[in-house]
């Protein structure tokens, strides 16, 4: 049960306003005062899904007003979900060992997507888990006492041939144990360079997995290879722990280490002209329907994000593009208004990924630093062009999502006395804000959906109560969202009201 110690203040430049708590968004002074050691620990449910070509893994996953969680529902008879222990109300709490409670629901339908034809699902019953987050219990610190052993994730190498060693590679089969391969390595050769480890454990070679190879041909596999090879590795400790836990050890879970090919995400804004980039559909040499981005305009904001012509369109606006036609594509740019987030990759790498069976979507923007912290990244920093036409670098705007913990929000809202206009004036040590990513001064532009640039405090506080114990906040800071209104250049997205639906959000998987 929460107890209240006092007033929250929302700290105005020159005057305070205050509330109460138990009606305002936050109070990081809040306490649990449940015994924890009498109350049972829930138990996570571990489920492992596989599916084949075409095939649908069997349930929707939904996030519904007046419940808390990504929640499983419309589990298939039969389906694949259904064999792998999925139950309706089921409760999502990792994503191929990747916590995401607390991330926002595309970004978890995303994941889900780029895992492929293989996909490991931590749960917990519905039931147990409104009941811990009534106790206040900190679901991340449950996952993590659910598993046996802290275990690091597997690494995903691309290995370059060297004239004078080779791959500077070699596999040998483990003794007593069928399809398993221990790694030796020539010191300071390329395997070694590109992040394998002496001992390590051979999972997957060039899209294939090697646990029912002889090692016979698993050496005809590597002659095959050419100059370049990848591979998925991990030391001998993690994969004994990740047995023992039944979890599959897949390249989704992978840190990536010396791929030749990522793609990228670029923030462009608007300029007089447009963006200053051409489409194109064409054909790739598989086969495949491509997007592909034409004559690129000097100077224009296409330019100055780096793009480039002949670069293939994976994403707008974090919707990918490959189910849509031309006309479709061209439509979702211009439904942003006067910003949108493209991203792209070279020819060569879509088809590396295609040709390992891997979304090239899977490590967009990431590396060996940031995988397994799931952090949620916002856009990089876009080049924007100001009224004198000088181009500095400005920080893109950034959603935020966060679920109402011990700490409430974990922030505070602060104003300007008397004018419109909110910023964050404190964020909780702890709490849901710094865990996704707010700073003081940030100033807060959309409100789930909504724009609030406008509004007074009082308004932006009651359309976060009325959002319940999920908020979803497009903030910028401040420098950055000063120089950009100063340019008049809109700095929001289009907001799409779903005050009337019973369900926020919903993804067929």
């Amino acid at each position: 049960m929460r107890q209240n110690t006092g007033l929250v203040d929302v700290i105005g430049l020159t005057e305070k306003f205050t509330f109460n708590p138990k009606e305002g968004i936050d109070n990081p002074v809040m306490v649990i005062t449940d015994d924890a050691d009498s109350v049972s620990t829930p138990k996570p449910r571990l489920c492992v899904l596989r599916r084949d070509e075409g095939q649908s893994y069997g349930f929707h996953l939904r996030v519904e007003r007046g419940c808390q969680g990504h929640i499983i529902r419309n589990v298939m008879s039969l389906g694949v979900a259904e064999r792998s222990g999925l139950r309706d109300g089921d409760r999502l709490l990792e994503v191929n060992n990747c916590f995401v409670d607390d991330v926002s629901h595309p970004e978890v339908a995303r994941k889900i997507k780029l895992s492929g034809h293989q996909l490991c699902l931590l749960v917990l019953d519905g039931e147990e888990y409104e009941q811990a987050v009534s106790r206040g219990q900190n679901l991340r610190t449950l996952t993590r006492t659910h598993k046996a052993e802290d275990c690091k994730p597997p690494r995903l190498c691309h290995i370059s041939r060297d004239p004078a060693s080779g791959l500077g590679i070699t596999f040998t089969p483990v003794e007593g144990e069928k399809g398993q391969f221990s790694v030796s390595l020539v010191a300071g050769g390329p395997a070694q360079r590109a992040g394998v480890c002496k001992g390590d454990r051979l999972v997957w070679m060039n899209g294939a997995t090697v646990s029912d190879l002889t090692h016979s041909a698993l050496s005809k596999m590597v002659k095959k290879c050419g100059d370049h090879i990848t591979i998925l590795v991990i030391d001998s400790e993690s994969e004994n722990s990740y047995a023992r836990q039944r979890m599959p050890i897949l390249p989704a879970m992978a840190v990536p280490r010396n791929l030749p090919h990522t793609a990228r995400t670029c923030h462009l804004v608007s300029g007089p002209e447009g963006y200053g980039f051409f489409l194109r559909q064409d054909k790739t040499p598989s086969g495949r329907i491509a997007h592909v981005l034409g004559e690129v305009d000097s100077g224009s904001p296409a330019d100055r994000a780096g793009l480039q012509e002949g670069e293939l369109l994976l994403e707008v606006n974090g919707e990918s593009v490959e189910p849509l036609k031309h006309e479709e594509i061209v439509d979702r740019v211009r439904q942003g208004g006067q910003q949108v987030d493209l991203t792209t990759i070279s020819p060569q790498g879509l088809e590396f990924y295609t040709q390992l069976g891997l979304s090239p979507l899977l490590f967009c923007g990431d590396d060996a630093g940031k995988r397994g912290k799931e952090s949620s990244v916002p856009t990089s920093v876009a080049a924007q062009q100001t009224s004198q036409g000088e181009t500095v670098g400005l920080s893109s705007p950034r959603l935020c999502s966060l679920q109402k913990g011990p700490l409430g929000f974990g922030f505070n809202l602060g104003c300007v006395p008397q004018s419109p206009g909110t910023f964050v004036s404190q964020v909780a040590l702890g709490g849901s804000g710094k865990t996704a990513g707010l700073l003081v001064g940030d100033v807060v532009m959309e409100v789930n959906g909504h724009n609030v640039e406008g509004k007074y405090l009082e308004d932006v506080i009651m359309m976060v109560k009325e959002g319940g114990n999920f908020l979803s906040l497009l903030v910028m800071d401040k420098s950055s969202y000063n120089k950009v209104n100063q340019n008049q250049t809109p700095s929001t997205r289009d907001a799409i009201d779903s005050e009337e639906e019973e369900t926020q959000e919903i993804s067929a998987l």
